[in-house]
């Protein structure tokens, strides 16, 4: 009788620790990632080290085996560590970022720009037209929709300075 328990206890163990190492053999140390909006295609499904992302539950850093998550993006800057060590830093509108269990990561924004591209001074501009449409906005919808886009005008400035 302790004969077949140590053998079933053995098997267990053993059967544990193959499904643990495959499990973990599954995932790299890269992510696929994918970057996408309706004006432009930044990454279609490319090997990158880390992607950090600005949310509504708060920024936070994306790395290989995170968690699977939905996301709903708020305006800021997308962080993107690529494989060969270069930084690229885009500015997005709003939008999703999806984490998937095979660790790829989908993000799709309204709109987005690489920062670089920018120019300070007529985003200064809009975010003065933006405060003008809100305080000259009148009723709930008018309204709601002159915050967001004071929202988005201000972390638009934020990005370039």
């Amino acid at each position: 009788m302790i004969f077949i328990r140590r053998a079933a206890a053995s098997i267990t163990r053993n059967r544990e620790s193959m499904i643990r190492k495959t499990w973990v053999r599954k995932y790299s140390d890269t992510i696929n990632f994918t970057l996408a909006a309706a004006n432009r295609v930044f990454y279609n499904d490319v090997e990158i080290r880390q992607v950090d992302v600005p949310s509504f539950s708060g920024s936070f850093g994306i790395l290989p085996k995170h968690v699977p998550t939905l996301a709903v993006l708020m305006p800021g800057i997308v962080t993107v560590f690529e494989s060969d060590g270069n930084l690229k830093r885009i500015f997005v509108s709003s939008g999703t970022v999806t984490i998937n269990q095979d660790a790829s990561v989908q993000i799709l924004a309204e709109e987005a720009h690489p920062v670089e591209d920018i120019d300070t001074s007529r985003c200064r501009q809009i975010k003065s037209d933006a405060q003008t449409q809100l305080s000259a906005a009148i009723g709930q919808q008018e309204v709601a929709k002159a915050v967001i886009a004071v929202e988005v005008a201000e972390a638009l400035v934020r990005a370039v300075e």
